[in-house]
């Protein structure tokens, strides 16, 4: 007989939930590499998670003065999106976790606009294939245009 999938996070073994969570990467993730693998197929280049800059974004365009944010809508707790729902279960722990996450994603966006930067986010729900292509045709022009901005 096959075992069941746990349903409740109680039922993993002692040890796994901790495993599962080591396992979800912060960086090189799937949206991240769909992001970067289009915008150097369109001849853009770029440097990935700078540490030098508030956040470490994903994506940094010097030449465009542009910084992309790929972020998850669950651990930014994307406004409208089904998938930024919270979990049913220790609701407090998650409630501050993702408010403190998405107030820091703010701070530090102000902070790179401070500094000249156009800040661009792109959130993992609009890379669905259905929306991909209009969502990195239109992350493309945006960034192509805040460089026409800049001059």
């Amino acid at each position: 007989m096959l075992a069941s999938k746990p349903r409740h996070a109680t039922d993993f073994e002692r040890g796994t939930r901790s495993y599962t969570m080591s396992q979800i990467r912060g960086k090189d993730t799937g949206p991240e590499r769909i992001v970067r693998s289009y915008l150097f197929s369109r001849g853009l280049r770029f440097r990935k998670n700078d540490k030098r800059y508030p956040g470490h974004p994903d994506v940094v365009l010097p030449k465009y003065r542009a910084i992309i944010f790929v972020n998850g809508c669950f651990w930014h707790l994307h406004e409208g999106c089904p998938q930024a729902r919270l979990p049913q279960s220790n609701v407090d722990y998650w409630t501050a976790k993702l408010t403190r996450n998405k107030k820091r994603d703010t701070q530090q966006q102000e902070q790179l606009r401070a500094q000249g930067w156009t800040v661009l986010v792109v959130w993992a729900c609009e890379l669905a294939p259905a929306r991909r292509q209009e969502t990195l045709e239109g992350l493309y022009e945006r960034i192509v245009r805040a460089e026409s901005k800049k001059n």
